[in-house]
Formats: C-alpha cells, structure tokens, sequence
C-alpha cells in the first residue's frame, strides 16, 4: 500500500519509513510521487494545518497520506510561537527565531519558563477515512542555545538538564511529541485495520 508524505524532509521521511513501513506501507514523499504541493497553513491550531496538508495531498494523490503540524509552545508567551513556530517573528533562519524567544524570554523566573514540543499527524486512508493523533514532549526554555545536535528549537528546549541539541537521537525519539504522536498513529492504523 502507498503512502505519501506531505513533506520532503529527508529527515522526517526516514523517521515515518522506519516506524509505518512494518504496517505494509510504501512510504513516500511528495517529490517521489511527482506531487508538487504547497497547501496554505491557515488554520490556527496544528489540528486545522495538518488536516488542510493532508486533504490537499489525499486530494492530489487518491491514496493513503499523512500529513503533520508541529512547533514549541511557550506558556509565559501565551503559547507562542504555537503554529507559527517555523516563521516566528518573520524570522527566516533558526538561529535568529531562538535569539528572539530567549529576548522575549530574558525576565521570566525559572519556575516559569515551561514550554512544550506538540506534534499533531493527520491521516487519510486510501478510502477516505480520516485520524488525527497528538503528542506532546514537555521541557522548558533554556537561557542560552547548547549542543549542535539538533534543529528549530532544540538548542534552546531543555530536557532532563540537557538541551534537546545535546541528546542522542535516539533518545529524542524515544520521548518526542514526534514519537508520541507516531505511537498513537500507528496503534490507530492498527484499529482500523482489525475493524476492516
């Protein structure tokens, strides 16, 4: 069965290969289906983005898709950056977005510095039938980017005393809204199938 990815992360794709594939999909990026896709992100929660990504791709490829929408939410910003995580303040690069969050931050106490990771994926089955899954990684913010081993926001997003950026891999994906949210997915699609 194929699978499109409303991505072309290399990053992202490899991470959805390894955890769908066993379920017996195909999985694929946009650019390897030919699909060139852009959908507007209008809505204001990840749940509205990741559904507007996935319909217009479900729309353009007529099979099994999937689609996600994540970013940081910061409590002492009133949930900022939220869904605008990777165009915060206009900012184009990440360095830049994480300098903004520490200024804006630079006041808050410790004890109010929690923030979380949320990633939200919406899937479509090939005949239409839609889920959508939720995950969230609760950290807080740092007062200084750390580690190189990382991306967005990780540098700045603490984590059991250590940055994101200076966790394995590995490790990330065993406590990340990513992961969370994968779990979730993949125990939906296994629902769905036994109910077929």
């Amino acid at each position: 069965m194929k699978l499109v990815i409303a991505s072309n992360n290399k990053g992202k794709i490899a991470e959805y290969k390894q955890m769908l594939s066993p379920l017996g999909y195909e999985v694929m990026s946009q650019s390897e289906t030919g699909i060139t896709l852009d959908a507007e992100e209008t809505g204001s929660t990840f749940e509205e983005n990741a559904a507007i990504k996935a319909r217009a791709l479900f729309e353009a490829a007529h099979c099994n898709v999937l689609a996600d929408d994540s970013g940081l939410v910061i409590d002492a910003l009133g949930g900022q950056p939220g869904v605008y995580s990777a165009r915060y303040g206009g900012v184009p690069d990440s360095e830049g977005r994480n300098a903004l969050v520490l200024e804006k931050m630079k006041d808050v106490p410790e004890n109010e510095r929690t923030a979380r990771f949320v990633a939200v994926i919406h899937f479509i089955f090939e005949d239409g039938g839609e889920v959508s899954v939720r995950g969230e990684c609760e950290g807080s913010i740092g007062y200084a980017p750390q580690g190189d081993n990382g991306f967005g926001y990780d540098p700045i997003f603490m984590y059991e005393g250590k940055s994101f950026a200076q966790h394995t891999q590995q490790f990330k994906n065993s406590v990340s809204h990513r992961g969370k949210a994968l779990e979730k997915l993949i125990a939906a699609i296994k629902k769905e199938n036994e109910e077929k």
